[in-house]
């Protein structure tokens, strides 16, 4: 088996839970190692945080440009990392890197420095006979396909797509104390000089407006479409995400006619979320949208238009008027867990509408 290489992703001194996953993918493939570019001093406390991952490696990249210079420094480390594991007799046979915005980015330039053959937005992959296999969904989610590169694959790898294995610690698959894994330290400062990729000369932060979770890490999302008709009226959007301990989303007609922030946007050109649960509140469904979503585990439709394209994807769907199906909704939830004492999710059923099943087939 070939080694693997995992770009770590942490934030504010902790491992973000994609790690895991992009770790759990590296074990189906081969030999994982971790690329962990830090600010300087910090990287031994994240390192520790991989130990119950009982790697062999830890490929440690210090920089003073981590987190001010954008794109080029990771480039740097996977890049080093990869010639460094070369070096000493390993073969390389993948890259995987979280498909974020930044990742999709990184992954490319490093294609282009290692003449390497590009998968981008898989969500699961295997080995077949010593070749990586990546499935990746296409023309918006309506098909899959298997894709492959011939020598060293650089994979981004959808968020949320792959189940971590073992219970979390530390935000990480596995439990337990573990040694912590050998770090070979590069220099990715070599090839980050001026000029090389934009950077961040200042930041201005903004306090949280609320303590709702991020949208493509939430549990359950509650989007609003066209059909909330303002943004006075995205308001119940929000109410019912906070009823449920959600975060909100919104479709691109809702961000474009000004009702929420382009931030909250979910489909094709915004953020892939893949909740355990998601409803879609006056929102069509065009299949941009679809693209964005259809991963969630059940998803619930409410929309006056009996043929809106979001009902063939959905797992229930109510037609009616979500000004008045929602109220109810949040009325009876609430009035269920009064009665019962219950915090955790509840369906229920409302008198708005008609009920209807739909099907996860889109061909």
């Amino acid at each position: 088996m070939g080694r693997i290489l995992v770009l770590a992703e942490h934030n504010t001194g902790t491992l973000d839970a994609v790690t895991g996953e992009l770790l759990t993918a590296a074990a189906r493939l081969g030999d994982p190692a971790v690329v962990l570019l830090a600010r300087p001093g910090t990287g031994q406390d994240l390192a520790a945080q991989l130990g119950p991952w009982c790697l062999s490696d830890v490929y440690l990249a210090e920089s003073a440009h981590a987190g001010t210079r954008l794109t080029t420094p990771a480039v740097a480390a996977l890049e080093a990392a990869v010639n460094l594991a070369r070096a000493a007799g390993a073969e390389v046979s993948g890259v995987l890197i979280a498909g974020t915005i930044d990742g999709r980015e990184v992954a490319a330039r490093l294609c282009v420095r290692l003449t390497a053959g590009l998968i981008s937005d898989a969500v699961d992959v295997r080995l077949s006979d010593d070749v990586i296999v990546a499935t990746v969904p296409v023309l918006g989610g309506a098909y899959s396909v298997e894709a492959t590169a011939s020598g060293l694959a650089v994979i981004t790898l959808r968020p949320h797509s792959i189940v971590p294995d073992g219970p979390p610690a530390n935000g990480l698959p596995g439990a337990g104390a573990a040694p912590v894994p050998t770090r070979i330290e590069i220099d990715a400062d070599l090839e980050v000089g001026p000029g090389r990729g934009a950077e961040i000369v200042a930041v201005q932060p903004r306090p949280a407006t609320g303590a709702r979770p991020g949208l493509t890490a939430a549990s359950v999302v509650v989007s609003g479409g066209r059909g909330v008709g303002s943004d006075e009226g995205f308001g119940l959007v929000g109410d019912l995400a906070d009823l449920f301990g959600g975060a909100v989303g919104a479709s691109r007609a809702a961000v474009e006619a000004g009702f929420c922030e382009a931030g909250l946007q979910v489909g094709q050109t915004g953020a892939t979320v893949t909740p355990e649960l998601y409803i879609a509140l006056g929102i069509s469904g065009a299949i941009q949208h679809r693209a964005g979503m259809q991963g969630a585990g059940t998803i619930i439709a409410v929309n006056k238009d009996a043929d809106a394209p979001i009902f063939l994807l959905a797992d229930f769907g109510v037609v009616g008027d979500v000004f008045t199906v929602v109220p109810q909704l949040i009325e009876a939830v609430t009035a269920r867990r009064a009665s019962t004492g219950a915090t955790t999710q509840t369906t229920t059923q409302t008198s708005a509408g008609t009920n209807t099943r739909g099907t996860n087939d889109q061909e």
